[in-house]
């Protein structure tokens, strides 16, 4: 992999010393923005002449339009791997380097430079990063783009891929993390993984808190002020706010613990718990009291900038603006988890048949009323928040516009390890109904004629099913 790395090393530097157009186009989540951030500060190093094109998606008609732009070089980041049909139609007389970390479907064209985990054996779903792949280019062009480690162990983090022993990174993603740690940039301590640990006051980061959603806490600060009161706990010290690491170990311990036993009450599994403590990646070059010092709030905030439809500002901080798009983005970000809030109450209003319940998967139905660019935040939150955990979530909003459903389907590793691979399961259920599929074993997403939702949604359960054994995963 590091050989395929320097040889898009070595193509990169010789298109950027001719002085040609290099387009570099990226997946909008918030390691597609980390990407783009890593490669972007790169080629401006270079002094190179290129484009960042940010999209949710590869099809004929966005090539279509990179190629009106007549680049002598395109690079696509964190996609490309499971479109290779449409790129190796489309652009086997262009050069291009593909730097993906998800499951190729099909082989690329020979001409073409691809960079992908999944090529020597090494699992892109939690080893390495899209943002991942391309430091390892960036760092191959010039060793003084190591200090773009931090951006890679974000886009890592934003792809969900601390899934070590206490949340941490593993595989490559560690050797990422090590060159972080020892450029002075990265600090690793185990905490509380509350969003805002230090910034915010801790009644305002519990309420922040989504990954477990705590209904009734979750978007409620007097009810989190409660709460915090009801341990004894107290949100000032004077006249001022504290924040979580002002709290003592045993304030941390009793927190925990009740919210351990809250989660419990509410009807969730006893390990839901686990995803509030592990390793906290802290960012020591960023500013104390930003969103950029925490790892984990720092791609929370790049995926609201992809997610809100303001991505260049995610790609602006990640290259190194610290100003106006910092400021803007963070304002995104408040917005954006007020969304979130919404729509997962909307989801979990009783009686309303949003969540449902089949043999082996859980539909959520998202209708017109989430945004679809949001569909995959929302299924994500939910994967670790439901009654049967174990069961895989495929979500979906409508954009009526389109005629289209668009899906995202999450899994937890548990299911993984007995074989299911949604990115698999998505990619043949679509292309069925002349849609478009794929993804990892763990979290895939996949785009249906609206008509067809329904027959999609049964034949995903059917395939669940049938990679998972005989006996349905419920019973």
């Amino acid at each position: 992999m590091l050989n395929s790395a320097h040889q898009a090393a070595r193509l990169i530097r010789k298109h950027a010393e001719d002085n040609k157009l290099i387009h570099v186009i990226s997946h909008l989540d918030a390691d597609g923005l980390a990407a783009a951030g890593v490669i972007g500060k790169a080629l401006t190093r270079l002094d190179a002449t290129f484009r960042i094109r940010i999209e949710r998606w590869i099809d004929e008609k966005i090539v279509e339009g990179i190629q009106a732009d007549k680049p002598s070089l395109i690079i696509f980041t964190d996609f490309g791997s499971g479109d290779l049909d449409v790129l190796n139609s489309k652009l086997s007389k262009q050069e291009v380097i593909i730097l993906d970390h998800h499951q190729p479907v099909g082989k690329a064209d020979p001409s073409f430079v691809h960079v992908n985990p999944h090529l020597y054996g090494i699992d892109g779903s939690s080893d390495l990063s899209g943002a991942g792949a391309t430091y390892l280019v960036a760092k191959a062009i010039d060793k003084t783009n190591v200090d773009l480690a931090c951006v890679a162990v974000v886009g890592a983090l934003g792809d969900l891929q601390d899934k070590y022993n206490q949340r941490k990174l593993g595989g490559p993603n560690a050797v990422i993390m090590e060159d972080a740690l020892n450029a002075g940039h990265l600090k690793v301590e185990t905490d509380i993984l509350f969003f805002g640990r230090e910034t915010r006051p801790i009644h305002k980061a519990l309420a922040c808190t989504t990954a477990p959603f705590i209904s009734g806490i979750s978007g409620e600060e007097d009810k989190s002020l409660a709460f915090l009161a009801s341990l004894g706990i107290t949100p000032k010290h004077g006249d001022k706010w504290r924040a979580l690491r002002d709290l003592s170990e045993d304030e941390k311990k009793r927190l925990f613990n009740a919210l351990a036993d809250y989660l419990v009450s509410k009807g969730l599994p006893g390990d839901v718990a686990l995803n509030l403590r592990g390793s906290v990646y802290m960012l020591t070059s960023e500013e104390p009291w930003t969103p950029l010092r925490d790892a984990r709030e720092f791609s929370v905030l790049l995926n609201a900038t992809g997610r809100m439809d303001k991505p260049g500002l995610g790609v602006a901080i990640c290259i190194g603006d610290r100003d106006s798009a910092l400021e803007e983005a963070t304002s995104v970000l408040d917005e954006y988890r007020r969304v979130i809030t919404k729509y997962l109450n909307w989801l979990m209003e009783p009686d309303t048949g949003r969540i449902e319940e089949l043999n082996n998967i859980y539909v959520v139905r998202g209708e017109s009323v989430i945004d679809d660019k949001i569909i995959g935040t929302i299924s994500s939150i939910l994967s670790t928040n439901l009654a049967k955990p174990e069961k895989p979530i495929i979500a979906y909003s409508t954009v009526r516009e389109e005629g289209l459903a668009k899906i995202s389907g999450r899994a937890i590793d548990f299911v993984t390890g007995k074989g299911l691979n949604l990115g698999a399961i998505l990619r043949v259920a679509a292309e069925k109904y002349l849609g478009r599929g794929g993804g990892h074993n763990i979290a895939a997403g996949a785009q249906v004629p609206i008509q067809d939702l329904e027959s999609f949604i049964r034949l995903v359960d059917e395939l669940v099913k049938k990679q998972l054994g005989a006996t349905s995963v419920g019973s």
